[in-house]
């Protein structure tokens, strides 16, 4: 058998071979079939080439982060603050580490910033951890405690998350090393109290948890796993024999949530009773029917309600996420960035229709949503009770536009019939260009709250006029509002380029201020603009360069308008 450089065989060498052995002993009775092994590096890539890092934002501040989070999150200002500390501050102590190059160790006994989200379905809990790992560049798995059991009984083992991030690291064990596990559904793996013997899927899983949330080295490679074998086996044989791989569990962080539906009554408990005597007890005298008793928790509580202290130790930062309000629903739908609203919008686009949203039709939807008490995820069913209709049949009609409106919402049945039969019907074009305007006002407001926010991460000056500009962008072609703001970098990067262009065809130092910029900035070709500017331009202030020996030329959106004017003025100022 012939072999690589490295005297170990190719896979289709061995393929080959053990097919024409099969095929000398058993004929055209045993064929073999190849298939190809998963890369637990990702794509596969040459040994010789350096593997793909991410950008990891080790210096953001929390407050940066909150802001951040404030784009797409409503309400949960305390949680979202929690949160944007403890993790901004655990990674910056990392990066801190790794510059002093692990001179200054973590203090003995130390703690990591585990966090525990305590907060009712619906409320972005998920959505929240996968914005923060997004913005910070961190590889993030997400897990159900339900689907783990401890070490060696049937079911997931919890190292198998860590596995998982250097997958989703593309096989780079040092950005694996710095990511997010996210356990949803850990209410659940609370121990019942009435089990006999060891509790595999509950306590058994606290305790499979506790080395990985503190520090350990995670093996790559699971022993009796065939596929883990198979992977590493081929790893050995594209990169050489190596020591074994792991990764350390140090710097990765983990964080777990649940609904908790019963933990208030406990904690009721423990703040309106107090024990008098032996066995007496009084309430305070007090009821506070608003009172949030969640966000009075202690260890106590939680273990009480099941956990193990020396599970609940390792979580040391707890964060309390309140329910949604109609209004809170509503503000999520009104925020052009909502995947939801978005989402529809694109799911119209797909068939070339476009669906604006009057903040009537909205507010009902958000309304439909709060009646299902499921949070933010009832919003993605109140959504599709209402359009789903138009959905199916518009698609095959010569209709490309579409107001969503209160009255639609209503009765969907009743208002996709009326368009089916009356289409082009007069009041539907003005219906929906005021509905429309409505959306781009709503849009453009929107970009100017976060103009300071959006403008840092894009790197663009966001002026109010430029919100506007954002605005029509996002009504034209609808996308999170980030790719909007870099959308329209672009195009204003673009318009100034022609200033240079102006220079080297023409000898004239031709300069646009942002007014005149963003003038030129929706006509979207910047080839239709250098023309216009040629024409309108080149030989006016060619004549006042000779009369008045003037190379530099500022133009204001007013002059753009008026060049004609601008030029005999540029003239007559002169003599």
């Amino acid at each position: 058998m012939s072999g690589t450089g490295d005297n170990l065989p190719r896979p289709e060498e061995v393929e080959k071979e053990i097919s024409d052995y099969l095929s000398r002993r058993f004929g055209d009775k045993v064929k073999i079939v190849s298939a190809a092994l998963p890369e637990e590096d990702g794509a596969r890539r040459d040994k010789t080439s350096a593997p793909r890092k991410k950008n990891i934002d080790f210096n953001l501040k929390p407050a940066d982060l909150k802001r951040f989070l404030d784009r797409y999150i409503v309400r949960q200002d305390r949680a979202k603050e929690i949160l944007s500390t403890k993790i901004c501050t655990h990674y910056n102590r990392a990066a801190r580490a790794g510059r002093e190059g692990g001179a200054r160790e973590q203090p003995v006994g130390g703690v990591k910033n585990n966090v525990l989200i305590l907060g009712p379905t619906g409320v972005g809990k998920t959505y929240m951890i996968r914005l923060i790992a997004k913005r910070l560049g961190v590889p993030f798995v997400k897990g159900d405690a339900t689907k783990f059991s401890e070490t060696g009984y049937v079911g997931g083992d919890v190292e198998d998350l860590v596995r998982d991030l250097v997958r989703e690291a593309d096989g780079d064990l040092e950005l694996a090393q710095y990511g997010i596990i996210y356990i949803d559904e850990i209410d659940k793996i609370a121990s019942s109290g009435n089990v006999v013997g060891l509790d595999v899927s509950r306590t058994g899983v606290q305790r499979a948890l506790l080395k990985p949330m503190e520090e350990t080295e995670v093996e790559l490679k699971v022993p009796h796993d065939p596929m883990s074998m198979m992977r590493e086996m081929e790893r050995m044989r594209r990169e050489g024999a190596g020591a074994p791989r792991s990764v350390s569990t140090k710097n990765i962080l983990f964080i777990m949530s649940g609904a908790f539906s019963t933990l208030s009554r406990l904690i009721r408990e423990r703040v309106e009773t107090q024990g008098i005597g032996f066995s007496a007890c009084v309430k305070s005298g007090r009821e506070d029917a608003s009172a949030n008793y969640l966000s009075r928790v202690r260890a106590e509580d939680l273990v009480r309600y099941g956990f193990e202290s020396e599970f609940i130790g390792r979580l040391p930062i707890t964060a309390v996420l309140s329910p949604l309000s109609p209004s809170d629903l509503l503000e999520i739908l009104k925020n052009p960035g909502n995947p939801i609203v978005l989402g529809k919008k694109l799911d119209f686009a797909a068939y070339g229709i476009d669906a604006v949203f009057s903040e009537e039709a909205l507010a009902l939807i958000a309304q439909n949503a709060a009646l299902e008490n499921t949070g933010a995820r009832g919003l993605v069913s109140a959504m599709e009770r209402a359009l789903m209709g138009f959905e199916h049949a518009l698609p095959s009609t010569a209709i490309r536009r579409l107001a969503v409106t209160a009255e639609l919402v209503r009765d969907p049945e009743k208002a996709l019939a009326d368009l089916l039969a009356r289409p082009d019907e007069p009041a539907r074009a003005s219906e929906f260009a005021a509905a429309k305007a409505a959306e781009r006002d709503r849009v453009a407001a929107f970009f100017t709250c976060r103009a300071a926010d959006l403008a840092e991460k894009a790197g663009v000056k966001l002026t109010p006029a430029r919100a506007i500009l954002a605005a029509d962008l996002y009504t034209q072609n609808p996308a999170d509002p980030e790719i909007v703001v870099r959308d329209l970098k672009e195009r204003i990067e673009a318009v100034k380029k022609l200033e240079i262009r102006f220079l080297k065809d023409h000898d004239i130092d031709l300069v646009l201020d942002d007014d005149a910029v963003d003038l030129l900035v929706p006509a979207g070709d910047p080839e239709e603009s250098y023309r216009r500017l040629t024409a309108d331009f080149e030989y006016g202030l060619k004549l006042v360069k000779e009369k008045t020996g003037a190379s530099r030329f500022v133009l204001s959106a007013a002059d753009l308008a008026d060049p004609e004017g601008h030029v005999k003025k540029l003239l007559t100022a002169k003599e």
